[in-house]
């Protein structure tokens, strides 16, 4: 069986607070404990100590991100998260450095990561609709995927040398909501991708 982190990173809003993202949270959490595997929930929004979270990256096998995608990126809580935890690993406990070496300072660069063998898994909840994505004729995406605007996401964990699980996605979450649809397929997404 696997350690799992679960990282919540909402942010409060008047009008987001939080129930779908936490709902997700929760299903992955009783879903995953329930086929044996070990978890650990960080819920951004309450705070964090950089130490800890540097010990759950390095604990975990699997790192689950349930976000938000606020104008067109993660939350600004979780940018911060990343600013410190992030930053305060790149003395090994994440990665050592960005892997360059001075023989060859213009090479390599984002080869340092130190948690290979490790995966992650992105989970998002969009206002866009689906149909947003994946076409060229659609104004704003320009025919680019999720995984095309969550391109620096995926890049940061790369940069520790984590391997990428398949990206899950609710969409259209404010005006057309599917939430029962989402979570049954949300509950599918997790059993193909980390079983029991």
């Amino acid at each position: 069986m696997s350690n799992i982190l679960i990282i919540n990173a909402h942010h409060h809003y008047s009008f987001a607070e939080g129930k779908l993202n936490g709902t997700l949270v929760q299903m992955a959490d009783e879903l995953l404990t329930a086929k044996g595997h070990q978890t650990r929930i960080v819920k951004v929004d309450k705070g964090w100590d950089v130490d800890q979270e540097l010990e759950n990256h390095q604990w975990a096998d699997i790192v689950i991100l349930q976000t938000p995608v606020n104008w067109m990126g993660v939350p600004w809580t979780f940018k911060k998260y990343m600013d410190e935890v992030y930053t305060a690993g790149m003395g090994g406990a994440l990665c050592n450095g960005d892997g360059r070496t001075e023989d060859a300072p213009k090479t390599n660069y984002g080869t340092g990561g130190t948690l290979a063998g490790k995966k992650y898994l992105i989970s998002l909840t969009f206002n866009a609709p689906k149909e947003s994505f994946d076409d060229p004729n659609e104004y704003l995406f320009q025919g680019k995927s999720m995984d095309d605007l969550l391109f620096p996401m995926h890049m940061n964990f790369r940069f520790f040398a984590m391997e990428a699980l398949e990206t899950f996605a609710c969409y259209d979450v404010m005006k057309n909501p599917r939430v029962e649809n989402d979570f049954q397929r949300f509950s599918k997404h997790l059993e193909a991708h980390i079983p029991g």
